[in-house]
């Protein structure tokens, strides 16, 4: 008899925790979270570091922060082979499992939803940087960075100032093409920056070459003949590669400067090493993936170790990383301010917009402190660009929260 009490005694107190976890099982409100995504088409590459820097994140959150709040986020990926029609034929299918907020790749994405995410009422998050074109009111896809052209001219002013000696204008030459909406629209806005600003900057030339250029030799003994002594190249591998190679069957060493999704840890294969790139330049308002002990390689290291990610650590894992993080800290600040029962894709729309974010929220992950208007769908308030060179093989880390000069619209 006394046996069978125990059991009894056992069997309800068993049966009041399951009916506590039952509570709080119930008690968590799931939303769901799309991540646009290119698993089959020309960034195809990027995926495996950009997909796990988002997973990491978000994994994290939910068991630290979101668990707290009562929330949860199911991260869904949906392959758009960074094709605007693709992204499109996916959307309804996206909108009918009743997102949240999402996560956007790239311009093909973008171009497909944002001008529907105002009625669709979900907000999403960029980690690439803004374009001039994006620059409207009323944009609900918004992107953790100034638009592209912002960042150059961040790194023009400070390269002016410390590298040239502050009392003349630099002289610069730049490649981009005009068979990319995005890095025409880069091209304008420099060439409207360097009009604004002569002081500043002498732009020898704005050099319009193929996305794919097989030499671009000729074009750049031009320009070096003409006195340039800071070469841009903030668009694509290929022209990167390609400006590179040219400045070596030159025998020249004018420092080269590119962006984050064709940074030096992106083109070492393809150029034998970093150590090819000595004295060139990585710049733009995410962080500088070097092996530097900074806070961002140290929350890396967590998610690596205590979250199962799986990602190098390299430029591209930022991106994933950081776009994340201001999805998460934007769901963060609605549940603490509506309760996590009651998050809808307008409110948070609204916290992004009345909300000024931290820099010390992001690890380090973003060029400073995050704040959204209706006016611009990026950071306009006090945008910072962080700047990296390759020293003795290495990339380092050689200016951090670089002010980003006011520029208008272009």
């Amino acid at each position: 008899m006394r046996k069978l009490m125990n059991w009894a005694v056992k069997a309800m107190t068993f049966a009041g925790f399951a009916a506590a976890s039952a509570t709080t099982v119930s008690a968590e409100t799931v939303y769901q979270v799309p991540a646009m995504a290119d698993f089959s088409g020309p960034f195809a590459a990027i995926m495996p570091m950009v997909g796990p820097g988002r997973e990491g994140v978000v994994n994290w959150w939910n068991a630290e922060v979101g668990a707290k709040l009562g929330v949860k986020l199911e991260m869904k990926s949906y392959d758009t082979r960074y094709d605007t029609a693709q992204t499109a034929s996916l959307w309804p299918g996206v909108l009918a499992t009743k997102p949240l907020i999402g996560l956007s790749l790239g311009g093909p994405d973008v171009s497909a939803v944002q001008q529907r995410l105002a009625t669709d009422k979900v907000p999403m998050i960029l980690g690439s940087a803004a374009t001039g074109f994006s620059w409207r009111a009323n944009q609900w896809v918004m992107s953790t960075r100034p638009t592209f052209a912002h960042e150059i001219t961040g790194f023009v002013e400070w390269f002016q100032k410390n590298k040239a000696g502050g009392n003349r204008p630099v002289k610069v030459a730049m490649f981009t093409t005009e068979a990319s909406p995005t890095f025409a629209d880069l091209g304008k806005g420099i060439n409207a920056y360097a009009k604004a600003n002569p002081a500043m900057i002498n732009l020898i030339e704005m050099v319009y070459v193929e996305p794919q250029p097989a030499d671009v030799t000729l074009q750049l003994r031009r320009v070096l003949n003409a006195g340039a002594e800071l070469i841009l190249v903030p668009t694509n591998i290929q022209q990167a590669v390609a400006v590179k190679r040219a400045m070596q069957a030159l025998g020249k060493n004018v420092p080269i400067a590119y962006s984050i999704h064709n940074s030096p840890a992106m083109l070492q294969k393809l150029l034998g090493s970093v150590a090819a790139m000595e004295g060139d330049y990585e710049v733009h308002s995410g962080v500088i993936a070097t092996d530097e002990p900074t806070e961002a390689k140290k929350f890396y290291d967590m998610l690596i170790a205590k979250y199962g990610m799986k990602a190098p650590w390299h430029s591209l894992t930022t991106i994933g990383m950081s776009q994340a993080l201001v999805m998460v800290r934007t769901v963060e600040a609605g549940a603490r301010k509506h309760g996590g029962d009651k998050l809808t894709g307008e409110l948070l729309y609204k916290i992004l917009i009345d909300t000024n974010f931290s820099g010390k929220d992001f690890y380090g992950l973003t060029g400073g402190d995050l704040d959204y208007s209706v006016d611009a769908p990026f950071p306009t308030r006090d945008p910072r660009v962080n700047i990296g060179q390759v020293v003795g093989g290495k990339l380092t880390t050689v200016a951090s929260q670089v002010p980003v000069p006011k520029l208008v619209k272009w």
